[in-house]
């Protein structure tokens, strides 16, 4: 299938791109979606939740009362978790909470990414985006030109640009990732997917 291609002014210029059907234009699969952003998202998570028990508490282990005659349930120390300012019974601990997926799993779920990108006419071919400078007025500018104010957008490049990324950074819904870090959360979060020419052979080598 073939794209227009836009220009950092927000023009669409002459040339078109060929975008390979194998990528961007499949059945999407949304079991495969569901589990690698299920994945991503676990991998996110830092785990270290806890609450104290009652053998982690600070206290006497006294009894707090003998065992018969006061009319009363026994109760045998200050810790227990049913009392006021006792241990948690079972509490949160500590856990890895990351689980793999097969890599041939995650290709498919990000062809189908794409895809679903594609038919809602959410993703556009950009040239090559490169700065001389450190500008987010610049970046600003860009977007702008584009009619993509006050939209999620997810930049693609197809080579580490550090000015590029670094004038992005300050602007809440725009990211800007390489070829070799892009996920299937991050595609299908954006309100507009911008891919560089120089991204999308490289896209195609990779998801192939």
């Amino acid at each position: 299938m073939e794209a227009k291609v836009y220009s950092v002014s927000g023009k669409a210029s002459s040339a078109k791109a060929t975008l390979s059907d194998e990528v961007f234009g499949i059945e999407p699969n949304n079991h495969a979606i569901y589990l690698d952003v299920k994945q991503h998202l676990a991998n996110r998570r830092q785990g270290t939740h806890k609450s104290k028990e009652r053998n982690e508490i600070a206290g006497s282990t006294k009894k707090l009362k003998k065992q018969k005659g006061t009319g009363g349930a026994r109760a045998g120390s200050s810790k227990s978790g049913t009392r006021v300012g006792g241990g948690r019974i079972f509490g949160p601990r500590p856990r890895n909470y990351s689980f793999k997926l097969n890599v041939k799993l995650k290709r498919l779920a990000r062809k189908s990414a794409f895809s679903y990108q594609m038919k809602n006419d959410a993703l556009m071919v950009l040239e090559d985006v490169s700065m001389d400078a450190i500008k987010t007025k610049d970046f600003v500018s860009m977007v702008s030109a584009l009619s993509l104010d006050n939209q999620k957008v997810l930049l693609i490049l197809g080579d580490k640009n550090d000015n590029v990324y670094l004038a992005s950074r300050n602007l809440k819904k725009v990211k800007v990732v390489t070829v070799e870090s892009f996920n299937t959360y991050d595609v299908l979060n954006a309100r507009k997917v911008l891919v560089t020419q120089s991204a999308i052979s490289r896209i195609e080598e990779i998801l192939n």
